[in-house]
């Protein structure tokens, strides 16, 4: 079993690709303020790794609820300059929520969380009981 992103419903997911800006000349990746996700399994863990240039670790919303994984961030910033007579007033608002649906093989109270160079990580080690058991020998009489 694997971490896996919770799907939308079906038609909406449907209609949002052959709806995409891109079809009609549009700029690609539309939703460019959703980070993108890299997910790798080892025998003993799973590690999640979303791509977040530019944060602080704390502006992330992490919670887990019934095996729910939901990762949120909104940054708001005001910026305003006074030059020559001229002013400029600018805002800017940037959010994101991704949501993964866990394996039961996770230990939830063993995950450890860092924020690094841009990368948010997720190392989730398996539960003891999920972990491949050592093959054993079998003497010869």
């Amino acid at each position: 079993m694997s971490i896996v992103k919770r799907n939308d419903v079906l038609f909406p997911a449907l209609m949002n690709e052959f709806l995409r800006p891109d079809w009609f000349g549009g700029v690609d990746n539309f939703k460019q303020n959703v980070p993108a996700a890299n997910v790798k399994e080892t025998e003993s863990e799973f590690v999640l790794e979303l791509a977040i240039p530019g944060r602080k670790k704390e502006d992330f919303n992490v919670e887990i609820d019934n095996d729910i994984l939901t990762i949120s961030s909104e940054v708001k910033s005001e910026e305003n300059k006074q030059d020559e007579g001229y002013t400029r007033r600018e805002f800017a608002f940037s959010s994101f929520k991704r949501v993964f649906s866990l394996p039961e093989t996770i230990s939830l109270d063993k995950i450890i969380a860092s924020y690094e160079d841009g990368i948010l990580k997720f190392v989730m080690p398996k539960k003891e009981e999920a972990l491949p058991k050592p093959k054993r020998l079998i003497k010869i009489a």
